[in-house]
């Protein structure tokens, strides 16, 4: 059986032209407002999974420094096209930052991860985070796990996402919020949206 992440992106090699005009436009303003006010003017972001890198480059146009990565290339390439700024190719838990970024934008990428891999990746982000950095990242609403139209998923509820954080040492909740999906047709898509803090060093 082939490994679920190379399944996911095979399926973002077959479809990144459709999938990036598909949500190149899609209104993300409100999360990413909810995100910023945790951010400080200027600071330096990770877009982890940035996609078609429309949320990279509304960080860059608001003045943050921001550094984007992703696992497909042609996801990379469409997206270093659209931004201006080098994208870098590489696989989640590829991510060995320590104390890099003020805040880590993962916006409906690490949802791709089996659970126990899920954990450490999250074990990854809180660590490139700068003690207080914050993290935004979004899950389909539901407890399913498993593959979903050629890419897996994992799925959360409120409840079972703070069981699941309680995995994670050194991560609080700042807010957790459910969403309609912003996508024409699809409103009726369910999305829990999450912030989360590095706790302060003792």
């Amino acid at each position: 059986m082939k490994d679920t992440k190379d399944v996911t992106l095979a399926y973002y090699a077959e479809n990144a032209e459709a999938f990036a005009q598909g949500t190149v436009s899609a209104d993300m303003q409100a999360k990413r407002e909810e995100f910023l006010r945790e951010i400080p003017a200027g600071g330096r972001i990770l877009d982890f999974g940035c996609g078609s890198g429309r949320d990279a480059k509304a960080f860059l146009e608001m003045g943050y420094a921001v550094d984007a990565s992703d696992g497909s290339e042609e996801l990379c390439e469409y997206a270093r096209t659209y931004t201006g700024i080098d994208v870098r190719c590489s696989r989640f838990e590829e991510l060995c930052a320590r104390e890099a970024y003020d805040g880590i934008w993962a916006c409906s990428s690490i949802l791709h991860l089996p659970r126990e891999e899920l954990r450490k990746v999250m074990e990854r982000i809180r660590d490139a985070l700068v003690p207080g950095g914050v993290l935004y990242t979004s899950f389909r609403f539901g407890l399913y796990e498993g593959m979903r139209g050629g890419r897996y998923y994992t799925d959360f509820t409120e409840m079972s996402f703070r069981e699941f954080l309680e995995e994670i040492p050194g991560l609080e909740e700042i807010r957790m919020w459910v969403t309609n999906d912003v996508r024409p047709g699809r409103q009726d898509d369910l999305w829990l949206n999450i912030l989360l803090k590095r706790r302060q060093k003792a």
